[in-house]
């Protein structure tokens, strides 16, 4: 069976309404298909009316007319402001089959409430509803999310958001506060842990994050490399160094004593500290940098220390008052066994390490952080380029 590539477009509704989590959870928890690429954009008037056309130009079906009229007024801006709007790339095998199910069909003629079982996306999230009047007259029509039927479709599409998404920056700027000096960023990362396999895991902890009432304004799927992380974790080995060494040294001393049934002098023991439990406290700073990079410090060429880490994580901005505060007060304590009860890390969190998520501890560190794993860039539209380049042409329609 051959690969293909698809997508989800979860609609500015479901965005604004912060129910971005709970989409992405059905898809990854009901698709074994792998998350390559998201984007958060604002379309503008023409991408908004050339993506409606190639919907209406499709077919005369009415779910379709639906989708074109509804993209055409509800993508656009609206009173001079831009909504954003959240593009998920999924490659795999039947990628298009495999979202269409978990996005759910959309009904076009009425049917009872309790007929709908809520199993797909728009099951849950969308909404069409007819005149009671006029059976044929919609009323109102909010789809959620938007996915083609066909590979065909889907590269034609993808044709169309990776010239346009080539052209935006990865963070949204479409909202103009009264105090913008009260508003602050913060960067998370959902760690790789949440990854291994599909699960509904990113998605809660977005929804669990949403609780905030905080917006996303940029998301991308990445892979550290050995040097960002490095980079990025850089000042935890310090600490690491001076909290954990004394520790480290201490158990060292009393197994020897133990073994060897005498006590140390404290010279020795001091020796102990310095030299092993250091060492320990470094190897712990190497497991995290491997942890995120898939790639364990080294001996490296300059090359192998900036290729793409084996291993995906997912970043996040988030922008509001207070973010920096909120998202860590939801996101718990470094230790996932001291954190509170209901929060991300007592949720997931294994340990100090495996701790499933990161979020900045002040604006000093989103500074820093962002431009360690470039938020202003996103590779979703070269990832699409680069495969339809690959395919055979009549294999792209």
């Amino acid at each position: 069976m051959s690969i293909g590539l698809s997508y989800v477009l979860v609609t500015p509704y479901t965005v604004a309404k912060s129910r971005t989590g709970g989409v992405l959870s059905r898809l990854l928890s009901r698709t074994d298909l792998d998350l390559i690429g998201a984007q958060m954009f604002a379309p503008d008037v023409d991408f908004a009316n050339k993506y409606a056309n190639s919907l209406r130009e499709r077919a005369p079906q009415n779910q379709l007319v639906l989708l074109a009229d509804y993209v055409k007024q509800f993508f656009a801006p609206s009173g001079g402001r831009p909504h954003r709007t959240l593009f998920l790339l999924f490659k795999g095998e039947n990628p298009c089959e495999q979202l269409l199910n978990a996005c759910g069909h959309l009904y076009t003629k009425h049917i009872e409430v309790d007929a709908i079982a809520g199993e797909t996306i728009r099951d849950t999230y969308a909404d069409l509803i007819f005149s009671a009047e006029n059976p044929n007259e919609v009323r109102y029509f909010e789809p959620a999310v938007l996915t083609p039927r066909s590979q065909e479709e889907a590269y034609r599409d993808l044709s169309l958001f990776a010239d346009f998404l080539d052209t935006q920056e990865n963070l949204v700027r479409n909202v103009v506060y009264p105090d913008p000096s009260k508003i602050e960023r913060t960067l998370v990362i959902i760690k790789p842990d949440n990854w291994t396999h599909n699960s509904s895991r990113p998605g809660t902890i977005i929804d669990m994050f949403s609780r905030t009432g905080l917006r996303i304004i940029g998301i991308k799927v990445h892979r550290f490399s050995l040097a960002q992380a490095l980079d990025f974790y850089g000042p935890v080995e310090e600490i690491l160094k001076e909290k954990l060494a004394e520790s480290f040294g201490k158990r060292a001393q009393e197994i020897l004593e133990k073994e060897f049934n005498f006590k140390l002098s404290g010279d020795l023991a001091k020796n102990i500290t310095s030299s092993f439990g250091a060492e320990c406290a470094s190897n712990q700073f190497h497991q995290i940098v491997e942890f995120m990079s898939g790639k364990r410090p080294g001996s490296y060429s300059e090359e192998e220390m900036t290729m793409h880490g084996s291993v995906k994580c997912m970043i996040l901005v988030y922008e509001g008052e207070n973010a920096v505060t909120k998202i860590r007060d939801v996101l718990g304590s470094t230790d996932p066994l001291k954190a509170r009860d209901g929060t991300v890390r007592r949720e997931f969190g294994s340990n100090v390490m495996v701790n499933t998520a990161h979020a900045s501890d002040s604006g000093e560190s989103y500074e820093r952080e962002k431009d360690i794993v470039r938020i202003y860039h996103n590779s979703a539209a070269t990832i699409i380029k680069d495969y339809i380049k690959s395919q055979a042409p009549s294999s792209i329609g």
